[in-house]
């Protein structure tokens, strides 16, 4: 158990001029509220609106980051938080920059051997219209488009024709400067969070996602009750802990420490697992799926954000 006084003053950075900032500030109001819960010298903190070297100024002694999405989970706060020398929770520099990126991600979980959905990568010089429609010639119909810096389901299609292609790449186009077009696997929608680092890193439950005609979107994550999270998964136990191995093989490829959560879709034809995602900043809403993980491991919502705030560390 850990001592909530040698955490120190606990900076819970939410908010930021992400995409994901309404978010962040659900996230980040909820691990403030439990952290203070729990004796913890914690307040919240939002970069969009102060300067980080405040908190060096004013006496932190480490960060909780409950941002999500850019200038939050991409390696900026991360190294400016090295910079100050101040321990944060969550991966470092690097694998913050790699994870955010979906194409950076899926490539070097191919280079690995890691199973993950075939993709075409379309930057803005590629975005014509003679080579957006060539795209479901080489994944096949229905396809996901996505901006690859993007989280919370934000700028995402799932494409079921060619003539839909053009607008689904200029919304994701809004976003990001790169395109990610993903094949479609058909089945089951899950999530498995990790905790802990290197040999020591261990996965929580698997939790199935069953949405109303599939359609985990951002209403869907956040502001309706509509979706079921299964968490016991109700998978047979064999597949649940090959799950559970990918995703902690996927979580060690990009260097991640402290606590992530990948997203993955198992196909319905062969039950073959395909990792989509790593999230190194994973949300702590009242919806949100680390938090219900750990409670089917027997973890409440203030005993997990006491064990990730104490998990805090720098790089080097």
């Amino acid at each position: 158990m850990t001592d909530p006084k040698s955490l120190g003053k606990v900076a819970v950075l939410m908010g930021g001029s992400s995409a994901e900032r309404e978010i962040s500030l659900m996230s980040g109001g909820g691990v403030l509220a439990a952290l203070q819960s729990q004796g913890v010298d914690a307040h919240a903190f939002d970069p969009a609106e102060r300067e980080l070297v405040e908190l060096k100024r004013d006496g932190y002694a480490r960060a909780f980051i409950a941002l999500h999405g850019r200038h939050g989970e991409d390696g900026t706060v991360q190294g400016a938080l090295e910079l100050l020398r101040i321990p944060y929770t969550g991966p470092g520099v690097m694998a913050s920059a790699i994870a955010i990126d979906k194409v950076m991600t899926k490539r070097l979980w191919q280079a690995v051997g890691l199973p993950t959905p075939k993709y075409v990568a379309l930057p803005r010089d590629a975005q014509s219209r003679q080579r957006v429609v060539q795209v479901p010639d080489e994944l096949g119909l229905p396809l996901i488009v996505k901006p690859p810096h993007e989280g919370s389901s934000i700028g995402v299609t799932k494409v079921k024709g060619y003539s839909q292609m053009q607008d689904a790449v200029a919304l994701a186009a809004n976003y990001d400067d790169v395109v990610l077009c993903e094949e479609f696997i058909e089945g089951d929608e899950l999530t498995c969070p990790v905790l802990g680092e290197g040999e020591n890193a261990r996965a929580l439950p698997v939790i199935r996602i069953v949405a109303p005609e599939g359609a985990y979107d951002y209403q869907n994550k956040y502001f309706t009750d509509v979706t079921q999270y299964l968490v016991p998964s109700g998978l047979p136990e064999a597949e649940e802990r090959e799950i559970q191995r990918i995703v902690v093989e996927a979580y060690r490829a990009l260097g991640c420490r402290g606590w992530g959560r990948a997203d993955l879709m198992v196909r319905a034809s062969d039950r073959r697992p395909y990792l989509l995602e790593m999230n190194t900043s994973p949300g702590m809403t009242s919806h949100s799926l680390v938090p219900m993980s750990a409670k089917a491991a027997g973890m409440s919502y203030e005993q997990l954000c006491l064990h990730i705030a104490a998990s805090a560390a720098l790089d080097g």
